[in-house]
């Protein structure tokens, strides 16, 4: 197959699309033959070498942690799907960047969704359902997201506003419009937000999820009054030391299968910023490390 890899750690421009041996499936695991793949935060982090110690990878190593495409092999003890589904899921650390992926969470895509949106919605929604269920019930409740138009704040955004909460999105002024065609009300980030949000939710916020790791953690949990009412995704060393919910990612077929039902009916849909070819890898990954992505970087198989 074709794969996009990295032999050694380092820039985006030590990435190679080469032939790569074809992966097969375990126990109750699936192979899909890739449509399309994103490109998340951890897949630079750990190319670049900033997770080795503590993520050692085997090299040459392909960059990816989620895709979709449609099933084509199908591993012992697998049930509820056939080959030929149409399917977005999440596998290992790596992987998914390539012709064939194995996947060990999964759920049927939405006709809804294009190739490149099924793509972008493996990591987002499960981190960003794991961040909200800290959190307890939504509905009724006043929500602040911290890095709403990522793209894990604007899946957060959208499941959010789905299970009934009022949802305050921050970000730069040039993604407001972003934010408010998701269903939030949006406003910047940084200094002073106490005061800016005293005036959009004058009664008071409820909960905080933080997708930015922008160092605010102890202002959310200020701005709640509770650290228990705050949960992070993306600064957990702040988290811990705060006393706030600490989330961690996991390959979660429910919350996979969740995540596609509100696709179908109309309440989640991925936000693309960008697709590139597979070619074009190593700019994907500059891209993504630039910072600042409206919603998902993909690689378009």
């Amino acid at each position: 197959m074709r794969a996009a890899r990295f032999h050694e750690y380092g820039g985006a421009e030590s990435l190679v699309v080469e032939q790569a041996p074809d992966p097969h499936p375990g126990l109750g695991e699936i192979r899909v033959r890739v449509a399309a793949a994103s490109v998340n935060p951890i897949d630079w982090k750990l190319r670049a070498g900033a997770l080795h110690q503590l993520i050692p990878l085997e090299l040459p190593a392909v960059p990816g942690r989620d895709a979709a495409g449609v099933v084509d092999e199908i591993g012992d003890g697998v049930q509820g799907v056939s080959i030929g589904d149409r399917v977005f899921g999440l596998g290992g650390v790596t992987g998914s960047t390539a012709e064939l992926v194995i996947l060990s969470a999964w759920a049927h895509a939405p006709d809804a969704w294009n190739d490149e949106q099924a793509a972008g919605a493996g990591l987002a929604s499960v981190t960003a359902m794991r961040g909200l269920n800290a959190l307890d019930s939504l509905a009724g409740r006043t929500l602040l997201v911290e890095g709403a138009a990522g793209g894990v704040g604007s899946a957060a955004v959208e499941i959010a506003v789905a299970r009934g909460a009022t949802v305050i999105g921050t970000a730069g002024e040039r993604n407001h419009e972003f934010l408010a065609s998701l269903g939030a009300v949006p406003t910047t980030y940084g200094p002073g937000l106490a005061q800016r949000l005293s005036a959009l939710a004058p009664h008071g916020v409820d909960i905080a999820l933080d997708t930015a790791a922008s160092g605010s953690l102890i202002d959310l949990v200020t701005i709640t009054g509770d650290p228990t009412r705050v949960a992070t995704v993306a600064d957990h060393a702040g988290g811990q030391r705060l006393g706030t919910h600490v989330v961690n990612a996991e390959n979660d077929s429910t919350l996979l299968s969740a995540a596609a039902e509100l696709g179908r009916q109309g309440s989640y849909t991925p936000r693309i910023e960008q697709t590139y070819p597979l070619e074009r890898i190593a700019d994907a990954h500059a891209h993504a490390e630039r910072g600042r992505t409206r919603g998902k970087i993909v690689i378009c198989i």
